[in-house]
């Protein structure tokens, strides 16, 4: 009895005992939730922010939503960042934001063209619908790596209409959506050209966040950087469900159909998982490759040749190999 009574008072010490506080974390995403988040939808389906005792809100993004600017101002603690360029833009804005991770190695940008393009020279004899922001970017590497003329660009709508009708053209899009529409749409299957293996070799979907997080609080950094991590390789190599019936329930219009096609896409091209991160981890980042594509940049107009790119990230949360046996041999 006397034990029974002693095992009854350690019970209840133990219920009343609060379990250690989770951390909590709002990441703002930079567009709705679609298949190109999934490593984190998945790491906060699947309970991995959890067990590295994070809380994780993640915020979508959408066409009138600017995640971004809620970052520096404390709203958000993290944030999905499109591409490199970005992060050289917070350098000249003297925006206090610093890169952790990069969660693409490849930016999924692409051309979609008609089947009478057979190489990606052929793409400079073509109608070419490009947005604006293509037009500052990446569009200022084709003209000063390959020659692309301006005159050959008309206005990019996100409406891939115009590109059926004219089968002359090819028009702008992401590897992982954009095919597959007009493959749905034009009934035919398009040649795809995927800019990162042609140059354009910027990092994308990158994990973003406050200087003063990474000084203040760089062990919270460090386990939302290798959770995320860990989320992506379960969504590109494991059960990606949980993670799928996650993204579905913030974003009503997504299709199973849509979401398989973006992950096989995924991982036919590399996005996130290639080249770097196959020996040091999803999320990898190097020097040489940061300089790389600022080079291409400075070539092209896109930045000035002065500015300090290095002050646009830090290696100090990657390289570590977190998760690299998650893979299939």
């Amino acid at each position: 009895m006397r034990f029974v009574r002693i095992a009854v008072i350690i019970a209840t010490i133990a219920a009343a005992t609060p379990s250690q506080a989770l951390d909590k974390v709002r990441f703002g995403a930079n567009w709705i939730a679609e298949a190109e988040h999934g490593g984190f939808y998945q790491a906060l389906a699947d309970g991995t922010y959890k067990k590295y005792g994070l809380d994780v809100t993640i915020v979508p993004g959408g066409p009138n939503v600017n995640n971004r600017i809620l970052l520096p101002v404390g709203k958000l603690d993290f944030f999905m960042s499109a591409n490199s360029l970005q992060s050289f833009d917070a350098v000249v804005q003297n925006i206090p934001t610093v890169v952790v991770a990069a969660s693409f190695q490849k930016d999924p940008q692409v051309f979609v063209a008609h089947p009478s393009v057979t190489k990606f020279e052929d793409l400079k004899t073509r109608t070419l619908f490009v947005s604006k922001e293509g037009m500052t970017t990446y569009f200022q590497w084709l003209k000063s790596d390959f020659g692309f003329n301006e005159t050959k660009v008309k206005p990019y709508t996100f409406n891939a209409q115009p590109f059926l009708a004219d089968k002359n053209s090819a028009m702008q899009g992401y590897v992982t959506s954009e095919p597959f529409a007009i493959e749905r749409q034009g009934g035919f299957k398009p040649v795809v050209f995927l800019l990162a293996d042609h140059g354009f070799d910027a990092y994308s979907t990158l994990i973003e966040t406050r200087r003063d997080l990474v000084e203040k609080k760089p062990d919270l950094v460090q386990r939302f950087v290798d959770a995320s991590a860990i989320g992506w390789y379960n969504y590109i190599y494991g059960d990606s469900r949980p993670g799928n019936e996650l993204i579905k329930k913030q974003n009503p219009e997504m299709t199973d159909a849509l979401l398989s096609y973006s992950v096989a896409k995924m991982k036919e091209y590399g996005i996130v998982d290639s080249g770097d991160s196959l020996k040091l981890g999803i999320g990898a980042m190097t020097d040489a490759h940061w300089k790389s594509f600022f080079d291409k940049m400075v070539r092209a107009g896109v930045v000035k040749g002065s500015l300090d790119y290095r002050r646009a990230y830090t290696l100090q949360f990657v390289n570590k190999s977190v998760g690299v046996d998650l893979r299939p041999k």
